[in-house]
């Protein structure tokens, strides 16, 4: 279909719910949404000492931030935060998200949980957790990201941690926005919603359309739809819906430059034919509940489907110069589609209750969580460029879960707290080829244990820390063969410490922790694209510390940084993964930020800088770069940006922002064919008004 046919539908279907969403609203009667709170699953919480009640790191980017940071994409937002570590782009200006946490590897960011209002919004959790998917940033209202064993409530392979995108309460009024930036970048956004004073209901919408030449001529055009709205159903009753659509192609690869491509800076694209089409709708349902002063109840049901169409053509020969492809006029296949449908639906319902034992105040989280969902996995081959072809491989999978888990805070003293909690996953996979009819499935049972605790030691500092077994399920396509023979495969299993210190005295912040990540079985997940055929199993070890710190230096002027030092990320032992004692894959020794902050009366400024150390892209640690340019060291790079936003007045705001200043050239990845090169100097410039 057509991009501009999809615009027109999903534009038609978003008038339509958004009038349906505020029938009966009079428009001359909004009063202001900002102090509505729509109710959603939060992995932080709202309260003032949220903070301070979790056992481990937390890291939250509030709406303020992204107004100075005014990132491209959400991985850009994130690289502010300890810890996380962004692999370069594939394309689409992060669209494609690479996120990894504390060393372990960002590919598709699988080994961290990924959720939009506490939704999962990977394709799936169970069958391949593989990211093909990133919200826009410019509909985010904050993000939140949580490490340590508080991370267990939220779902399997969240050993890294969780990120849980929080999206935009609509305001009211009608409000425009346009960016434009080189590569031939720009961006459009509407904003419109209110409240209606007569029934408490608050509604809007939310659309972007945004495009790019690619600074790899690997341009993209993406269209997003938001729809959310709620009601307060009674004075201890909430219920919110939100609506979200998605839809983006980008002419992006797994193939990037080759060795003399790279040192000649070529800048068109090395896989011209190839495309990555993706396609999502979800729809999240929140109830909240409050049964009394002590005892709160909320549940959200969510469901999600992506499509994810990849055609990429055959490759005849890879040398140091160029990536030689089939030609599609020789009667031949030439042209490939790995075309994928996910569909996941669940259930989770979590209740908080405060109450007194044997003379000790407790609060309890207790929450059960219902997941199914589906793959329909397709290859379809092609003698042309058209995106239609011979099915050559068609499998339709299927896994289900049911989880359960609790955890009790004991408030032995005032500044006491000690949160011991499990976690229990009971999860089916199915793997069914329909060409073959070969069919198979496992069953898998995992109990995850966790204890920690926070201690007050003076209003200004708090000790944290906690113990706890990491959990992420072997996906479907390693669990169990093509033949439909169960693996027998553990799931990956580690012990997970961390210890930490924060807090705040008076212009100056602070926070850091030491991590250990010791894995009994790592797993690298299998992926029919990049041609692995077994999931290989080992150990390993993860080692290291983050430091964050804050100083206002005065009414205008404040400085922020932090680092992640990792010297302990090693293969132990003899395993196929790699060789005793070799480094892990896209694990930097050392990640740094650091930012000055400007800011007087309506004007504000920034500028950081962010440092990666060097990295190996294989398990062997290969020093030297091959021919083709897929091994080797990466090297360390720094990039600077500078962003500044001013308000001309309460409604009117300019705002632009200059990432990689200094137009420095350096290698992003060189995974998974060959090497993309990170960013070059590119900017953005815009301005919003709003209509009240």
């Amino acid at each position: 279909m057509k991009h501009q046919d999809v615009w027109h539908g999903q534009n038609k279907l978003a008038s339509v719910s958004l009038a349906a969403l505020l029938y009966g609203v009079s428009f001359s009667n909004l009063t202001n949404a900002q102090d509505i709170e729509l109710p959603r699953i939060d992995i932080v919480g709202r309260e003032d000492n949220a903070l301070s009640k979790i056992p481990g790191t937390v890291d939250v980017i509030d709406q303020k931030q992204l107004d100075i940071l005014q990132p491209q994409s959400l991985q850009d937002a994130l690289k502010t935060i300890p810890g996380i570590n962004i692999r370069g782009d594939e394309g689409g200006l992060g669209s494609i998200p690479n996120i990894g946490i504390r060393g372990l590897n960002p590919s598709r960011s699988s080994k961290v949980l990924l959720l939009e209002d506490g939704a999962p919004i990977q394709p799936s959790l169970f069958i391949s957790n593989a990211a093909y998917y990133s919200p826009p940033a410019e509909r985010m209202s904050g993000i939140e990201v949580l490490k340590g064993a508080s991370g267990l409530k939220y779902g399997p392979a969240n050993i890294g941690g969780v990120v849980n995108y929080l999206t935009k309460t609509p305001t009211q009024g009608f409000k425009l926005t346009g960016k434009a930036g080189n590569y031939g970048y720009h961006l459009a956004e509407i904003e419109a919603g209110g409240r209606s004073d007569s029934n408490g209901a608050v509604g809007g919408l939310n659309i972007i359309q945004s495009e790019s030449n690619g600074y790899q001529n690997n341009g993209f055009k993406m269209y997003d739809i938001l729809l959310k709205g709620g009601i307060e159903i009674s004075r201890d009753q909430w219920l919110s819906l939100k609506y979200t659509h998605y839809d983006n192609n980008i002419n992006t690869s797994y193939v990037g430059l080759r060795p003399n491509q790279y040192a000649n800076k070529s800048s068109s694209n090395p896989a011209p034919n190839d495309d990555f089409i993706t396609q999502r709708n979800a729809v999240d349902v929140n109830h909240a509940l409050e049964i009394s002063a002590d005892t709160k109840m909320n549940t959200l049901v969510y469901w999600s489907r992506i499509t994810r169409d990849y055609w990429r053509q055959s490759i005849v020969n890879r040398t140091q110069d160029a990536t030689i492809y089939r030609a599609c006029n020789a009667g031949v296949d030439c042209l490939a589609g790995r075309n994928r449908e996910y569909q996941m639906l669940g259930l989770d319902s979590r209740l908080s209750h405060a109450y007194n034992a044997l003379g000790v105040e407790n609060e309890i989280d207790f929450g059960i969580r219902l997941h199914t969902e589906s793959q329909s996995n397709q290859v379809v081959t092609s003698q042309t460029f058209a995106h239609s072809g011979r099915l050559s491989l068609h499998e339709e999978n299927k896994a289900n879960s049911v989880a359960m888990y609790a955890e009790n805070r004991f408030l032995l003293s005032e500044n006491f707290n000690l949160i011991p909690g499990v976690r229990v996953e009971s999860y089916n996979q199915n793997r069914s080829n329909v060409i073959t009819g070969k069919a198979g499935n496992a069953k898998n049972i995992e109990t995850v244990p966790q204890i920690g605790a926070t201690w007050q030691l003076m209003p200004q500092a708090q000790i944290y820390g906690s113990i706890y077994k990491g959990f992420a399920p072997a996906q479907l396509s390693t669990a169990i063969d093509d033949k439909g023979v169960d693996q027998q495969l553990d799931p990956e299993r580690s012990t997970n410490m961390e210890l930490g210190l924060r807090g705040r005295s008076g212009q100056f912040s602070f926070d850091t922790a030491v991590f250990s990540m010791n894995f009994s079985n790592q797993i690298v997940n299998q992926s029919l694209a990049a041609g692995i055929t077994k999931a290989n199993g080992g150990k390993s070890l993860h080692q290291g510390m983050e430091l964050a710190l804050g100083y206002e230096l005065s009414s205008n002027w404040s400085l922020k940084g932090n680092a992640t030092y990792i010297p302990v990320a090693k293969f132990i032992g003899a395993s196929s993964l790699g060789r005793d004692g070799n480094r892990i894959p896209y694990t930097p020794d050392l990640t740094s930020n650091f930012g000055i902050n400007y800011q007087k009366n309506h004007f504000n400024t920034l500028l950081s800088l962010n440092y990666v150390s060097a990295q190996y892209a294989d398990s062997a640690n290969t020093a030297a770069q091959n021919t083709i340019g897929t091994l080797g060291q990466i090297p360390a790079f720094a990039t600077v940006n500078w962003s500044a936003n001013y308000a001309i007045n309460k409604d009117w705001k300019v705002f632009g922002v200059v990432n990689n200043v200094f137009d420095k050239r350096y290698i992003a990845s060189r995974s998974p064919d060959g090497i993309f090169p990170g960013a070059p100097l590119n900017f953005q410039a815009g301005m919003s008004y709003q209509f009240n």
